[in-house]
């Protein structure tokens, strides 16, 4: 299968080139050219396969250069003792007709995991199958979660270096402790003075400098990316879809063929693009309800077909998701309007910061796509409700989640089996969590929520006030590419 780019359908490059490359050289983003289609049999044939058979399955139809021996080995070691469920994504139902899609059983206790356990191999097996000599080096933008598990999935990697940005105060203390004693010879961590659009910004300036990409080539390095906008980031995230799927169907949730509704806590608008992907290739689904907390940009362009930047940055205590540029509502755009206006888009939103598209998206878009957002308070309010009312312990992302189905389900009393995508072990935000409960954590939250909750806090977090911290660095947002080259050098 070829990809092309987003803002220019000529650029058609192998799988492996996308993987290796990570962005195209116009900026767009590389998208396969078609959508395999699997029939309600082939969904039948992975419903009894583990997750690691029907990963290697999925990915096999877009990477024609892989063999199954390789996607199997990949699959093996992406998936392992590294998690501390044998399920690695789990369906737990809660209540009749919701089960939560959980997505942070691996080493990092977030579902950036399930694909970032799988990208050094994909990455190191294209470089050979491309034939590039020069080391690469990772770089990375995160609004929490991604630079953690790009950390720990490409530490000590033989010909890769990883260097990762994050907002200096949008992060939660956990997340910035996990980042800033990351252990491993090939990586860096920096904060950038502003918020995470301030960092995607800056990434996305280094990589399109062609003299910066000269000069690290004469070194012997190119700059390749780990965030979601690599294709072989967002491939392993179409799988849990379809996982999910076939759990559902496994435990009698649904009959094969139902249709069922996915909400998904999102900023970058990635993970549930991955989940559209599958209904591309025949997943059953009826609606993507997209769920934001205050900064909520996706909500209105769902609504009103205006995407607009232009409007105040919230800190929330769902940090991920405290994103106002959404890079990879770019592949949505790309396959409903094509690349030539994709290409006006984009520009528009770089000049002006807005854009608006045409009636007939809008239209498309609504066909599969509600929405819906809250804000912290009613956040901490559905982490009570639901553990109050049900046992089962959410984190701050999942929550936002929750609330949103709640909401669709009171408007529109679609009452169809409905999966909340969760991204997060509630012990990542364990102040936040365990406020929302009405308790107080006399200096350790992880404990104290452990405390209140009854459940073990996971062994990636155990200890992590103790670990010796290894990054320091602060740049403000015109220096981040003296950062990388001082890495490098």
């Amino acid at each position: 299968m070829m990809y092309y780019s987003t803002r220019d359908k000529n650029t058609e490059v192998s799988a492996a080139q996308a993987i290796a490359a990570g962005l195209a050289a116009d900026g767009g983003l590389f998208v396969p050219a078609d959508f395999p289609k699997l029939t309600l049999g082939d969904i039948e044939q992975l419903a009894a396969l583990g997750y690691r058979g029907r990963a290697a399955r999925i990915m096999k139809l877009f990477l024609d250069e892989f063999t199954d021996s390789e996607l199997a080995d990949f699959t093996a070691a992406a998936y392992s003792t590294n998690y501390d469920d044998d399920r690695y994504a789990p369906l737990t139902a809660v209540g009749e007709n919701t089960g939560y899609l959980e997505l942070w059983h691996g080493p990092t206790c977030a579902f950036k995991d399930m694909a970032l356990q799988m990208l050094p191999h994909l990455l190191t097996a294209s470089l050979k199958k491309t034939g590039e000599e020069r080391g690469v080096c990772i770089l990375v933008a995160t609004s929490g979660d991604t630079g953690k598990a790009a950390l720990e999935g490409f530490k000590d990697v033989d010909g890769t270096s990883i260097f990762v940005f994050y907002p200096k105060d949008g992060v939660s203390d956990i997340q910035r402790l996990q980042m800033v004693t990351q252990e491993g010879k090939n990586v860096g961590v920096c904060s950038v003075e502003g918020n995470f659009d301030d960092a995607q910004t800056g990434v996305k300036k280094i990589f399109g400098d062609r003299g910066f990409a000269e000069e690290l080539s004469r070194r012997g390095y190119f700059l390749s990316s780990a965030n979601s906008i690599n294709w072989g980031r967002l491939l392993p995230q179409i799988v849990y879809y379809f996982s999910a799927y076939c759990d559902a169907v496994n435990v009698g949730k649904i009959a094969l063929g139902d249709e069922i509704v996915f909400c998904v806590p999102t900023g970058n608008f990635g993970n549930i693009l991955a989940g559209w992907y599958a209904k591309q290739m025949g997943l059953p689904v009826g609606r993507f309800v997209c769920a934001s907390n205050a900064n909520n940009v996706l909500t209105d362009f769902i609504s009103t077909g205006v995407y607009d930047k232009n409007r105040p940055f919230h800190t929330t205590i769902s940090p991920s998701m405290d994103i106002l540029v959404s890079s990879n509502l770019e592949r949505l755009l790309c396959a409903l309007c094509g690349d030539k206006q994709t290409k006006e888009y984009m520009e528009s939103l770089k000049a002006e910061g807005k854009y608006e598209v045409s009636a007939a998206t809008k239209a498309a878009i609504k066909a599969d796509f509600d929405c819906g957002c809250c804000d912290d308070a009613e956040t901490k309010a559905e982490i009570k409700r639901v553990f109050d009312s049900t046992g089962y312990l959410i984190d701050t992302h999942t929550a936002v989640a929750s609330k949103v189905l709640g909401d669709y389900r009171a408007r529109t009393g679609d009452s169809r089996f409905a999966v909340v995508v969760s991204t997060a072990s509630p012990f990542k935000f364990a102040a936040d969590v365990l406020s929302a409960l009405g308790g107080e954590a006399a200096g350790d939250p992880l404990s104290a929520l452990s405390a209140r909750s009854g459940r073990p806090v996971p062994a990636p977090l155990a200890g992590l006030e103790g670990r010796r911290v290894r990054f320091a660095e602060v740049a403000a947002p015109v220096d981040m590419i003296k950062a990388v080259d001082g890495f490098l050098k």
